[in-house]
């Protein structure tokens, strides 16, 4: 969970993306074989790349550039996956691999650069809301408290995975940012701006093996999250007169 996770990010830093994901999981690894702990390891929906097939099971095994600019960071994860299952077979590890697929909750960065936070940030503002191509490309966002408890079911399983965990309502960026714009209130409107590069065109979790091995299913769907995250960021972008409600609590990765 230590490395950069917005395209924003890891384009800034890309050499750093590749060590946490590569080094940086190595030591953790040899820390917990030292130590006989369980290692869970936070893998992400990127290492499908831009799937082919929709919805993407684990058994999927990804349609990924290994040179393209989002490679640092889905190359390190599918890297740091090998080594993490190679500490299991070898050394017998007990380790749990999680997939996750796009979060969402309070405490991101306003400039976090995702989709979601783009959205609120702007719309919250005032200001057009950005839609890179033309908006058809699909995402499919997990409420963190949900994220969570499947984390936890999954570490304290006997599922060495990886597991998908996320909110399979698949949705387009397009309807997101009119969503956005509903829920808000905003009288915002959209901008079209050029497709990034290798900017994956579908992503949608298939959470059979996690709603079977774990029992878990996201229980918050999109526009309950959505509504719960738009007074924290009101907050961060301070737009309250006077004292902010208090933001939900929900649980912490830290």
């Amino acid at each position: 969970m230590a490395s950069p996770a917005s395209p924003k990010d890891y384009y800034r830093h890309p050499i750093h993306t590749l060590k946490v994901g590569s080094l940086g999981t190595y030591y953790a690894l040899g820390l917990a074989k030292a130590h006989n702990s369980v290692l869970l390891f936070s893998s992400t929906s990127e290492v499908y790349g831009d799937p082919q097939v929709n919805p993407q099971p684990e058994t999927y095994w990804g349609h990924v550039n290994p040179i393209g600019p989002r490679s640092v960071y889905d190359e390190a994860k599918r890297f740091a996956e090998a080594i993490t299952i190679a500490y299991h077979r070898k050394h017998g590890l007990r380790v749990r691999i999680a997939r996750i697929f796009n979060t969402y909750g309070e405490r991101m960065r306003i400039d976090d650069g995702r989709a979601l936070p783009n959205f609120l940030t702007q719309a919250l503002q005032g200001k057009p809301l950005t839609v890179y191509g033309d908006g058809s490309q699909t995402r499919s966002c997990c409420y963190v408290s949900d994220l969570v408890e499947g984390l936890y079911r999954l570490l304290t399983s006997d599922e060495t995975g990886p597991v998908n965990l996320g909110n399979p309502e698949e949705v387009s960026i397009l309807e997101l940012a009119q969503k956005v714009i509903e829920y808000s209130g905003s009288q915002s409107n959209i901008v079209f701006e050029p497709l990034p590069t290798d900017d994956p065109t579908r992503r949608r979790p298939d959470i059979s093996k996690a709603t079977g091995v774990l029992g878990w299913r996201p229980t918050v769907n999109l526009e309950e999250g959505i509504r719960r995250v738009i007074p924290y960021f009101r907050e961060r972008l301070g737009l309250y007169a006077s004292s902010p409600p208090a933001s939900p609590k929900v649980a912490r990765l830290d």
